[in-house]
């Protein structure tokens, strides 16, 4: 029987609805699970805080994103209660006043070289003396702040007062100088390579020249005064007055005045009875008049740097430790 010209529109256009309905949802459920499974694949290889792939051009990651250079100086052997409040530190509590403040942060151990190791490589590395100046049995193969840094194409310096060349390896009593407070030198893969050794672990003159312009200022710097400036030989009022001297220096230089930068001033252990030390942050990148009361170490400080550059935490020492990222302005 012929069916009428009506009868076999209607047909053609039910056949082209059921195409699109089904065919269409057969495709939205294939997207979708390729969209899952998408995410689910992102999820796993995409460590956000962790990303260690280096690019020029890649903005760091995490809490302070923006800083463009951390510079540590490290002093020596005093407890809290030595520096804040103490009237023989004028400049340090002014400092502190306009700066931000770590109230409850501890040295990891005893004596002075394990904690410049923690800080540096995040292990004390089996050390428990201060072995000193480096040699056999004091050397060690472990990764370090410095390989991350470098690896993420960013220039790092250890600056030493009292050195008398770079890369010097012995102690020197006329400057003042002690291997022991220069964690770089006790390194494997920079003491056995002179190249990079005597261009990255420099005498504390080359700071000022480094200064100079902020092309030419590491994005990382840790710098040791000399056995007396640091407050291991010398009174707190004569390690003060040398940071008076030198701290705005760095704080006024044209790399940290064009960009969000970050000084931070430590100490490596307190006395044998109390390991609690003043931190405090400084610089542009620093909260102002800003206290934490949050229990750190020199962990959490080495944590802190990896997670504002992305960089990869060395141990589960410092992937563990608390980040200091709420003494930051951009926290």
């Amino acid at each position: 029987m012929r069916q009428s010209p009506n009868r076999s529109l209607k047909i053609v256009v039910l056949a082209l609805i059921a195409a699109i309905v089904f065919g269409g949802g057969a495709y939205y459920l294939h997207a979708l699970t390729n969209s899952q499974n998408t995410t689910k694949n992102a999820t796993k290889t995409v460590p956000v805080a962790t990303s260690t792939t280096p690019n020029k051009s890649a903005k760091p990651l995490g809490a302070g994103s923006g800083i463009s250079h951390i510079f540590i100086i490290m002093m020596e052997n005093r407890t809290y209660s030595s520096i804040v409040g103490n009237p023989s530190a004028p400049y340090l509590n002014s400092l502190i006043a306009h700066s931000a403040l770590a109230t409850n942060y501890f040295g990891v151990t005893h004596p002075s070289l394990p904690n410049y190791l923690a800080l540096t490589s995040g292990s004390t590395d089996s050390t428990t003396t201060d072995c000193n100046p480096p040699g056999a049995g004091c050397i060690v193969n472990v990764a370090n702040i410095a390989d991350s840094i470098q690896s993420s194409n960013r220039t790092w310096k250890a600056y030493a007062e009292g050195m008398p060349s770079p890369c010097y390896m012995l102690n020197n009593l006329s400057t003042n100088f002690a291997t022991k407070h220069v964690p770089f030198l006790y390194y494997d893969d920079i003491v056995s390579n002179s190249q990079r050794c005597n261009s990255h672990v420099v005498p504390y003159t080359q700071l000022a020249i480094d200064l100079k312009s902020a092309q030419t200022t590491p994005n990382f710097a840790f710098i040791t005064p000399n056995l007396c400036n640091d407050m291991h030989d010398c009174s707190t009022s004569v390690g003060d007055s040398w940071l008076s001297a030198n701290v705005p220096v760095i704080l006024n230089s044209p790399a940290f005045t064009s960009s969000p930068s970050l000084l931070v001033i430590t100490w490596d252990e307190g006395d044998a009875a109390d390991n609690h030390i003043a931190t405090i942050f400084a610089g542009s990148a620093a909260k102002s008049g800003y206290r934490s009361s949050t229990t750190f170490n020199h962990y959490s400080l080495l944590h802190t740097i990896e997670y504002v550059w992305g960089l990869k935490p060395l141990t589960t020492n410092d992937q563990n430790a608390p980040l200091m990222t709420s003494l930051l302005t951009n926290s």
